[in-house]
Parts: C-alpha cells; structure tokens; sequence
C-alpha cells in the first residue's frame, strides 16, 4: 500500500508541475485532462500525508516512552492508544480509496425497465420507476435519452429503454439492476386492496465500436409500423426497426422515431450495449468463479428492492437498508441509496483485499 502511495504522491507532484507550465495553461484540452487527475488524486494524497504526519507523531511518543523524563513519557503513554487507533481507522480509509473502479464505470448506461408480475399495475410501476430515474438525473446532472418505448392505455410502459449520459454514469447506477417490487392499492383496484407486482431493471455499460465489432452480415434487420395505444404513437409508414445478431440470438427493436434510420440507430446502440453485456459476463465466468456480491450483479431475476406505499418505506434487500421516505425517493431523491451500494461493494471488495 505504502509503496502505491509513493507514487501517487510523486505523480501528484509532477501533475502540479505540469499545470504551472505556461504552455499547459494555455492548452485547454490538457489543462483540463491534468486537472481532472489532480482532482482524482488529491483525497489519496492528502490522506497519505496525514498518516505519514501520525506514524511519526507514534515514533515520537514512543521514544519519550523509552528515553523521556517521567511527566512527558507519561502524557505520550495516554496519547499513544488514541494515536494508533487513529492511524488504523485511516489505514483502512486509504485502502478503500486505492479499490480499483471497473474500467467502464466512467461509460454511459443503457438502462431497460420491464413490466413483470402484476398487469397494468406493473406497467403502471414502470412508469413510476422511469420518472424517478429522470428526475434523479436531473439532480446528479445527468441526461437521458428514451431510445425505445411500448407505452400502454393507462400511461404506463410494457417496456422502456434509455441511454444515461454523463460522468461515471454507469458506475453510479449499475446496482439498480434486478427485480423491483412495489405494494400499494392499485388504481385498477376497485376494492382497495393492497396489491404486489414487479418490475426488472437492467443497466448495461454503452459499448465503444472498438470493442463490440458487429459484422454486417451477422444481422437480420426488419422494418414494420410502429404500434402503441393509438393516436400519435401509430406510424403509417414502416419505420420501426428490429435488429437481431444471428450468432447471439440478440435482438433489439426501436420504434420511438418517425425516421427509420433513427430507429435504426438507436436500436444499434441497445444490441452493442446487450453484446458487450454478454461478452463481459462471458470473460468472468470463464476467468474466475463469478462473486455473488453483496450487491448482486444486475441480474434482472434477483429481487433487490421493495417500494412499500402504504408505509412510506423502501426497502433494499441487499444492505438490509430501510428508509421511511418513499415520497421522496420516487420524487429523485436517491443519493443515500446509490451511496450506500456503492459503499457495500466497496467495503467487500475491501474484506477480499489481504492486509
């Protein structure tokens, strides 16, 4: 770890260095990329230096101990305990900080949301999870872009999927993935009774070309009318646009656009999002025995959270994490939640890390 830090500190030093160069501060583009690592580094070297500042605060008081005169050997003797306590808690915060993030944490997401158990009222649901996501976005400063939709009568989807654009994207939101589950009284309940279904999210990393290469002729491209609930979700032209990789077996279909090649460009991002997906799952399971983590791996089959109306409560199964604040959850107020994830993988991936 020590020697990690060593050249974190050093690379800090030669980054400063670089900013201060004239050519540099002229040079906006390099200016910015020097400054964005300063800032990633900062925290690791300004912790460093406080655990360097501890450990010889430890050595000074532990040679009062052996060479001091009483009163001073007596005042490092009670200082020392809260010392090495301190400098633990911080050993284990740089730890922390050194984790790797996976490379494609920085990437935008292509998130999906799915009705599943409970009809129009899981459609409903979908909905409801789709415009909290929004109006999260809104807060962290990341935009979304609907890239294929099936809406239904009632102002639900059957189905919606969208990109997320924005840094560290992706890593902020790839633990939303799994089953969703929602109690409440249905609108489409006559008799008031508290009812239960669901809805899956999957998030996947947008694919660079680089690395999901599609070969033309591995695809079956379609076109068909697009179909909704009436009015202006019908097209009377054939500009909805299903793709499907053959080798796979994937398939991805866009029909929100009036213009085909839009579609068609659209429902290309999904399939190269559902490649990598499967290419990177692939790898894992090939190279290591897959870690169930404690929070899962976006798996759309794993039931990770719990939106209780009637109790204002949500529930993540995952962290064992309840809030009574449901209102202002689904209003976007979702910081303490994705916090918290990140937090627990952090923490386990840290528990695997040998001392």
């Amino acid at each position: 770890m020590i020697d990690r830090l060593e050249r974190i500190a050093k690379r800090h030093r030669v980054v400063v260095d670089e900013m201060a160069r004239p050519e540099v501060a002229t040079d906006h583009g390099k200016f910015s990329e020097l400054a964005k690592e300063l800032r990633d580094i900062e925290p690791l070297v300004q912790g460093y230096e406080n655990y360097r500042k501890l450990q010889k605060q430890i050595e000074d008081d532990e040679e009062l101990l052996r060479d001091g005169d009483h009163d001073l050997a007596e005042l490092a003797k009670q200082e020392l305990p809260e010392l090495r306590q301190k400098l633990a808690e911080l050993e284990s915060s740089l730890r922390y900080m050194l984790l790797p993030d996976d490379p494609v944490d920085q990437r935008n997401a292509v998130m999906e949301i799915r009705a599943g158990t409970g009809g129009e009222e899981a459609s409903l649901f979908v909905a409801d999870l789709y415009q909290m996501y929004t109006r999260y976005f809104v807060r962290a400063g990341l935009k979304s872009e609907v890239l294929n939709s099936s809406p239904t009568e009632l102002g639900g989807f059957k189905e919606i999927i969208f990109l997320v654009a924005g840094d560290d994207a992706y890593g902020t939101l790839k633990f939303e993935g799994g089953v969703h589950r929602v109690q409440r009284v249905p609108v489409t309940e006559s008799s008031g009774r508290l009812h239960t279904s669901a809805a899956s999210v999957a998030v996947l990393p947008e694919a660079e070309e680089i690395e999901v290469h599609v070969d033309p002729k591995d695809l079956r491209i379609d076109v068909f009318r697009s179909s909704g609930h009436g009015g202006q979700h019908v097209n009377t032209t054939d500009s909805a646009v299903r793709i499907t990789h053959i080798p796979t077996g994937i398939v991805a279909t866009c029909q929100d656009e009036k213009s085909q090649y839009k579609n068609k460009a659209k429902a290309m991002k999904v399939l190269q999002a559902r490649i990598l997906q499967k290419v990177r799952q692939e790898s894992e399971e090939k190279t290591t025995e897959q870690r169930r983590s404690l929070v899962g791996h976006g798996d759309r089959s794993e039931k990770i959270r719990t939106y209780n109306f009637p109790q204002n409560r949500l529930t993540d199964h995952r962290i064992g994490l309840t809030l009574y604040r449901l209102d202002s959850i689904l209003n976007g107020d979702l910081d303490e939640v994705i916090e918290a994830l990140r937090t627990a993988d952090k923490q386990e991936r840290l528990e695997e890390v040998p001392s």
